[in-house]
Order: C-alpha cells, then structure tokens, then sequence
C-alpha cells in the first residue's frame, strides 16, 4: 500500500482516508481527526509551535514536548526575572528548539500582542506549522478564529497535554464512534448519564465538541435503534454488552 492521506477537516467533524492526495494536501496533510499533526505532501513533518504565555500559565507538562516536531518559546513579562528550576531544565533539554522571549516594556496585554507577532512572522515563513498558544486568557481566541479564517493553523490550549497532538484519534465512521460510546458508558458503570439532555452533554464532551449537532442527532438514533438507549420520556435507560 502507497502513501494515504487524510480527506477533510476536523472543525467540520468529517474526513477520511484517501489514496491520492486531496487538492489541500500541500496545506493541510495528513491528520488526526482533533488535530493535524503530519505533512502527508512529501515527507516532512510538520512543525508546531508552542507560544506559552508565561504571565498567565506556568505549565508544569514542557516534558512532553521532548523529541516531538516542537519549537517552543516561553515569553516573559518584564516583571518575571526570575526562571523556576524545573521550568529551565524543561526548556534546556529540548535544546536549540526552545527559547525565551522576554518583553523589553511592560505594558497592558503587551504580551499578548508579541506572540500574535511572532505568530504572523512564523505563519509567513512556515504556512504549513500548526501554532499552540498555551494560556488561559480567553482573549486570544478572537485571533485564533481569525487564523483559522486565513487556513493557519491554530489552537489555544490551558496545558500542553491539552494540545491536539497528544489526544487520541476520534473516529471519523458511525461505527467506530459506536463503539467509542459504548465503551465510554461501560466504563461510566453507575455513574452513566439518566436523561437525554445530560447523555447528549455527554457524547458532546467525549468528541471534544468536534461533532455538529446533526451528527450528534443521528449518533443517538443510531444508539437507539441498536437497543444500546432506551428512552423513557426525558429519561434514558441503557441496554449494554457485558464485560468479559
């Protein structure tokens, strides 16, 4: 079997595998469905940059970046002279791809603004590189959506074991997705959700949001007509395989 490469994007909850290269295979490359991580368009791998605004996250999880396709660069307010141990030794083993970015002035979301900067800078130089801001300021997410917009790859993540690269494939067939809810409500044992509002709450979290409504919709007639839900009213019921 040749080189196969993902068809579709996540934020449309669709996709698949496909032989030859779709006509966005030089932008987009092969993926998992949360997150791109790969280039399918020859054989290079794609860079992600991790922006991590340090004034307001201090992640604790650098480690995981080690020998993965990261550039990372950790920026720093004026006011921050001091580098915790274990966020230094984090950095330096990642060697020449990490660095600091230390702001000259202080000044109101001045940090903000140098990494939408060096975000601009890097998208023109790599089109290809997906951008991880790593922060709880929600006041990035405006830009994120823009980029998005402009086909730049681009995602705001509170940790770094929350960015794309490090969450499991969600299946793209109704089947596999089946079998992910199923499994899900197993595991749940006692605690599984008794109304139709919560167990669709439910389906929601477990695709991290990646599924539309109609999808979600046609995943619960499908749950229904296989036996696996029983609705009674607003209340569910649930009719699952045994554990081995």
């Amino acid at each position: 079997m040749g080189r196969q490469y993902a068809c579709g994007f996540p934020s449309d909850g669709i996709g698949g595998i496909c032989d030859n290269p779709p006509w966005y295979a030089s932008r987009v490359g092969a993926y998992n469905p949360l997150g791109i991580i790969y280039l399918a368009h020859g054989d290079t791998m794609q860079i992600n940059f991790v922006l991590v605004d340090f004034e307001n996250v201090q992640p604790k999880d650098l480690g995981l970046l080690k020998d993965g396709p990261f550039n990372v660069k950790v920026f720093l307010g004026p006011n921050q002279p001091k580098i915790p141990v274990a966020l230094a030794t984090a950095l330096q083993s990642l060697g020449s791809n990490a660095e600091y970015v230390v702001l000259e002035t202080a000044g109101n979301n001045a940090l903000d603004f140098h990494i939408a900067y060096y975000i601009g800078v890097l998208s023109t130089e790599d089109p290809t590189a997906y951008f991880h801001v790593i922060s709880k300021d929600a006041g990035f997410d405006p830009l994120i959506k823009h980029l998005k917009r402009r086909n730049i790859f681009a995602q705001r993540s509170t940790c770094i074991a929350d960015i794309p690269y490090f969450k499991p494939t969600i299946p793209v067939t109704p089947e596999a997705q089946i079998e992910v809810v199923v499994a899900d409500l197993i595991r749940r044992k006692a605690s599984k959700p008794r109304t139709q509002k919560t167990l669709f709450n439910t389906l929601h979290a477990l695709f991290k949001k990646e599924l539309s409504e109609q999808q979600l919709s046609q995943l619960f007639a499908s749950l229904c007509s296989r036996g696996v839900i029983k609705i009674d009213g607003a209340k569910v019921s649930y009719e699952l395989p045994v554990e081995p």
